[in-house]
This record gives structure tokens, sequence and C-alpha cells, in this order.
């Protein structure tokens, strides 16, 4: 996984991995290419002077020439000529595999103008390191920044040079950006040479990474180069349930992958019959519901079940002579009997499902559960009766005396307290009486 924890540090293995320079297997490593012609021990007759060199772990890669005083191989750190100084990055090819990756971007050898400088030693390592630290705060304080200035933009990432002399921007933005005032503020605040950058919700994904909904990491931070329009018609081709979450990316667009086996269900699909979505019957007329290109089978359902019927497969020439006889006005009975029947693989296992969708043997435990609900259900939700009252009840089914009203409870608590005081003040007197 391409991350900014696989900084380098001053004897040239990686930081964050832990891994001592493991890059080179293709784990660490963004839009990493693996030169099998270095691990030869082949002497090229006419040595290619090109190179290609990636920078911040694969996040951008740029062809310069190799000068052969440097003797700079595959896995290097080099000093490199830029536009605008000295940058430091890693030889991720060399020889003949460069001159088939310049065919396949379409670049010319004439047109690589900058030079590999020299092998980097360990200040160009150190330096390299610490421009790294910075990125992360850079962008922190730039996006607050851009905040404060009321720009409608997103600052995804930021890439500082080799001799920290110059700090790349890249932002994401729906329109054009006036940023002019902002270039001002960021030249004040960091003191370095300041280019912006905008590019694609596709390329900040690529650049930050990270992992997909199939588990793992992104096609387009580890391989893929060329990002290809995406519609919902390659989702529709292929069955797909337009569903906006599960079709989406990280980059918040329709995924790259749908494009993958579209030629493929594409390809299959010309063997199916056209115009085939509704087929007439004298049981009714059938509308197509799926399609299974792996089968060869077409699922129809009956329009006057509105699609809660069952559904019947046929296959794609039964399917075609059905449309057929309808052109001549001819109706099939029904599609019981065109129906086909779907084998299953021999080497599956079959399943009996008579004890789950039948009656199913439960423990004792569960039998009285069961049957303390159904008391519960049809006693109105009441409690059970404690055993005291049931021992009052009377034998033989008669019924015993009706328990008091509220109202009749609170008659005789009334009767109970007016004797109490009636006592008290009789009490009173007799005793008023002796003293007297």
């Amino acid at each position: 996984m391409g991350c900014t924890g696989c900084s380098v540090s001053s004897n040239g293995s990686p930081n964050g991995c832990q891994s001592n320079g493991g890059c080179a297997t293709g784990g660490c490593n963004r839009l990493n290419t693996y030169d099998w012609l270095s691990s030869l021990d082949i002497e090229d007759v006419e040595p290619f002077d090109i190179v290609e060199v990636s920078f911040k772990n694969g996040a951008r890669k740029s062809f310069h020439r190799n000068q052969p005083f440097t003797r700079a191989e595959t896995g290097d750190m080099v000093v490199v000529e830029t536009g605008n100084g000295l940058d430091l990055g890693r030889v991720s090819l060399s020889g003949e595999l460069v001159r088939l990756q310049m065919r396949k971007k379409k670049a010319d050898e004439d047109e690589v103008l900058h030079n590999v400088i020299r092998v980097a030693n360990e200040r160009d390592l150190e330096r390299l390191d610490e421009a790294r630290k910075l990125e992360l705060p850079t962008m922190i304080r730039a996006r607050a920044i851009a905040r404060t200035l009321g720009l409608d933009m997103k600052i995804g990432d930021v890439e500082f040079q080799g001799d920290k002399r110059k700090a790349t921007f890249y932002y994401t933005a729906d329109g054009r950006v006036d940023f002019r005032e902002l270039i001002r503020h960021f030249a004040k605040e960091f003191r370095v040479k300041i280019e912006m950058r905008q590019i694609g919700a596709r390329q900040e994904s690529a650049r930050i990474g990270g992992l997909g909904s199939c588990g793992r990491e992104l096609c387009c931070s580890t391989w893929l180069t060329d990002f290809k329009s995406v519609t919902t018609a390659a989702a529709r081709y292929q069955n797909l349930a337009i569903n906006q979450s599960k079709l989406s990316g990280m980059c918040g667009r329709l995924k790259c992958c749908l494009n993958y086996e579209l030629d493929t269900y594409l390809d299959a699909l010309d063997r199916f019959p056209k115009h085939a979505e509704k087929l007439q019957t004298e049981a009714g007329n059938a509308v197509l519901v799926k399609t299974d290109i792996f089968k060869g089978l077409m699922f129809y359902g009956y329009e006057h079940e509105n699609g809660r019927g069952k559904l019947y497969a046929i296959e794609a020439s039964r399917a075609q002579q059905i449309r057929e006889m309808n052109r001549k006005g001819e109706k099939p009975a029904d599609l019981v009997s065109l129906q086909s029947i779907i084998e299953s693989d021999d080497n599956e296992v079959e399943m009996d499902f008579e004890d789950v969708t039948g009656a199913v043997e439960l423990p004792e435990e569960e039998k009285r559960r069961g049957k303390r609900r159904k008391n519960r259900r049809k006693g109105g939700g009441n409690k059970k009766a404690s055993p005291k009252a049931q021992s009052n009840k009377p034998k033989g089914g008669a019924e015993g005396p009706k328990p008091a009203n509220k109202s009749g409870q609170d008659n005789r608590s009334r009767d109970n307290r007016s004797r109490r005081r009636g006592n008290r003040k009789k009490g009173g007197n007799n005793n008023n009486n002796q003293k007297n």
C-alpha cells in the first residue's frame, strides 16, 4: 500500500512498514512495476539511457536520462533535475522495459530533457524525510486558509519537492477557482514556491489510497492509470440493482470495476433474442424479469400476477420461437410446458429441507413455553393466578365469592376511621371528668 508512512530513513530503508527494503516486491508502492530484466544476469548490447523514476512512493512518475557516470540501477534513490530545482525519487524501471513503457504512455525520447544528477546520499534522504513530515501539517493549515477565504475547493494532498523549495497543492473543485489571493497567503505562510494543480475525484482517491468494498486496495492507487467513463448502463447490462451507495466507489463516482466484465456480458447478450421483453400466451402476457447469461436462460413472469407469481425459466432459443409465433399471430398455451428444467451440478450436495419447511420437533422446554404463550393470548394478556388464589377456589367448578370492588373497600376504610375518632373522643371526655 502506498502510504506516507513508508518514508525513507537515513540508511535508505522504509520506516513505516519495517519491511527493510521490501517495496521492490510491490507491497508498499503505488502504481508499482516489476523490473524483471534487472534480476537477470544479462548485459544490454545497446543500453537505453532513459530510466523511469517514481516520486512519493509511486504517486507520480517521470522519465529522466541516466548519465553514464551516475551508474544508477533499478531500486536506487537518485537526485534528478526538475524545472524548479532538484527532486529525489526511486528508479522503478531501467533498460529496454523503459522503452516499452514510453511507447505505452506515448512519450517521445526527444522530449526527455531532465537528467539524473547522482545517487542520493544520507543528507539527501534526511532532507526528503523532513519534507515528507511537513506535508500533513501544511495540508491542514492550507485547508484552514482556503476556508477563511471562502473558496469552494478541497485540498486533497500536498507534495513537497526533495529540496523543500517547492510545494504542489492538489485540489478538487466543481468549477474554476480564483486562487490568486490564496497563493499570496500560501507563499507568506509556508515560504516556498507554490504550485496549484486541479485534479478530479478519481485522481484524488488514487493519491490518497484506501480499501474498496471488495477488500482489496483501490485499483486506481495500485495499477489503474487511465480512467474511462462509467455509466449506469454498465450496471443494467449486468443485471445489477441501481443502488447508488453500492455502485459508488471511494471517490463518490461509479466504480471502475463495472467496466471490467462489461464486454463479456455484451458478447453474451448477442446470443439472446432482441425485443423479447414481452411474450404473448393464451394464459396472459409474460414480461421478462431477468436474464442469466451463464446458463442461457430468460426468466418470465405473468403481467396479471404483478411480479408476485412464479417465474418461468425459458431458454433463449425457445423465447425466440415464441417471439416468431407472436409475429405470426399465434400464441402458445402457457409457459409451464415451455420452461426448461434447471439441472443441478452433480458435484453439488442436494439438501433436504423437509424438516425445515414442515413441522419441526421442538424440545420439551420449547413446547411448554409455546403453551404458556397461547394461554396468555387466550386470557387477554392477564397474569397467571397465584397459588393462594387457586387454593381458595371451590372445587367442582363452582365460582367463589367475587372480590369486593374498589368503592366498597373505600367505604369500609372510612367507617373504621370514624369509629376510631369516636372512641378517642369518648376516652378524652372520661379523663377530663376524672380530673374534675
